[in-house]
């Protein structure tokens, strides 16, 4: 009986799971790709499961371990000098051992009150919009309104899985915005609420962020947000330096209030795409082991100012006898990244500082090959729903089919990250299936970037092995179609 009502969609769709993994198994043997499981993937967007390191960023490491001894505050020296070169001496930077220590680090320094007195904390709200990835930096704090008390329940925000405690500080609270020309659909096999956000508006967002930050001004203490630059995730209108007008004009909100603005751009590149001087941001942070090719590594960068807190929690802002670098401990000395980790997130920085091609030039040929595989997309009704758009600053391709549910009653089955986390995302379990560590496929929107195993060890593409990995995500959206019921 074919599915009337969404969530009778993606009930049948769970049904058809075992039929998913089946047809992916038969595809991916065509290919050949059961012959080379675990050498092709998509997007290594996890630190759980980083791309391999390139030979500019492996050799400074080997080097440095045989020729003069240097202590690690010397490697902090080095990045800041470079950050200034690179963003101007008004900017600072710092490094931890992964960006979500430095999102620690910032929510904890720059946002939640202060807790080293006698008394209760003073309550403290901090403004984020409600789009994709909230949970990023919005974990940190409590969601409020209380309609959103369960917005993070299921997904990576919980120590120990759940055995422990939440990321969330003291007194701290996350107040959410909802995107003024989004829609808010429930989606999803492990269903939960999908932000679509591929006609949001800024001028009407704008004016729902002032109005909430005006109605809760006593306990503001800054905005902050997910730093995507792409059609997707609400980022159509640029202004003049290129960069999302949306974080820029939050940007000035933030300064009307005199409060800092934190972009979280963990999974991107900095140098290469938009920096926090085009947006005008206080602090904007990257995870350097992503679309970076650094070890697992968190980058900081901000403006001066704002920085030398920060720099003094994590231990590296001089010591109490004078001098302008030190490297000891501090409240965040767990999260030191060590010396190699600096030597490499250096190294990689160089790399695209003056010479970005050999990073530009990897993501513009795969994009290139995605864009002519999907030509042979066989619905070609929903192919014309289909967006393409290369970023550098997210290091690769967003394919967005968010529109192929616009005039149409049901169209490419939507997961959520909850989907992603319970196993139960069709396109992820599609690939999978076929031999292909898969692309981040939720909200209608999926990340490819070059990098797990799909370059060499002089950081230049594999031609072949990108082919076979964006044929086999062509060959997983028209599976799930098919089990789903939709297309031509």
């Amino acid at each position: 009986m074919a599915a009337r009502f969404r969530f009778q969609f993606y009930q049948q769709l769970q049904d058809r799971l075992p039929w998913i993994r089946a047809q992916a198994q038969a595809a991916g043997r065509k290919l050949g790709l059961d012959k080379m499981k675990d050498e092709v993937g998509l997007y290594p967007g996890a630190s759980s499961c980083p791309g391999v390191l390139p030979s500019f960023v492996l050799d400074p490491i080997v080097q440095s371990n045989r020729g003069k001894i240097q202590p690690v505050a010397h490697y902090q020296a080095e990045l800041r000098a470079l950050v200034k070169e690179i963003w101007g001496d008004e900017w600072d930077g710092l490094a931890l051992n992964s960006c979500e220590s430095v999102l620690r680090l910032v929510n904890e320094v720059a946002f939640a009150p202060p807790t080293l007195r006698k008394g209760e904390a003073y309550r403290a709200r901090v403004l984020m919009p409600f789009n994709e990835d909230y949970e990023y930096l919005g974990s940190y704090g409590r969601p409020f309104p209380p309609l959103y008390k369960g917005l993070t329940a299921d997904r990576s925000v919980s120590a120990g899985e759940l055995a422990v405690e939440g990321k969330s500080l003291v007194n701290l609270d996350t107040l959410y915005a909802k995107y003024a020309g989004a829609r808010y659909e429930v989606h999803g096999i492990r269903s939960s609420v999908v932000p679509m956000l591929y006609d949001v508006e800024v001028a009407g967002s704008m004016a729902k962020f002032r109005a909430l930050a005006e109605r809760h001004g006593a306990f503001l203490t800054g905005f902050q947000s997910i730093g995507y630059d792409t059609p997707g995730y609400g980022h159509h209108e640029k202004n003049a330096a290129g960069a999302p007008a949306m974080l820029h004009q939050t940007s000035g909100l933030a300064r009307d209030f005199d409060l800092p603005h934190f972009v979280d751009c963990g999974g991107g590149l900095p140098v290469l795409g938009y920096g926090p001087q085009d947006v005008d941001a206080t602090y904007m942070s990257w995870s350097m082991d992503k679309a970076g090719r650094a070890m697992v590594s968190g980058l900081l960068v901000g403006k001066e100012e704002a920085m030398l807190p920060l720099r003094r929690a994590a231990g590296i802002a001089g010591q109490r006898t004078g001098g302008q670098v030190s490297h000891g401990k501090a409240l965040y000395a767990f999260a030191d990244p060590g010396r190699d980790a600096l030597i490499s997130l250096i190294a990689y920085l160089r790399v695209l500082k003056d010479r970005p091609h050999f990073v530009t030039e990897p993501i513009d040929r795969f994009h290139a090959i995605i864009e002519e595989c999907l030509k042979d997309f066989r619905h070609k009704g929903m192919a014309r729903d289909i967006r393409l758009t290369r970023s550098y600053a997210w290091g690769g391709t967003e394919l967005n089919y968010e529109l192929t549910w616009k005039d149409r009653t049901f169209g490419i089955p939507i997961s959520t990250l909850e989907d992603f986390f319970s196993d139960t995302n069709p396109l992820v379990t599609a690939n999978e299936e076929m031999g292909v560590s898969p692309a981040t496929v939720y909200s209608g929107n999926m990340f490819v970037t070059p990098g797990l195993g799909t370059l060499d060890a002089d950081g230049q593409l594999i031609e072949e092995r990108a082919w076979l990995a964006a044929k086999a995500l062509v060959t997983s959206m028209e599976i799930v179609c098919e089990a789903a019921g939709v297309g031509d």
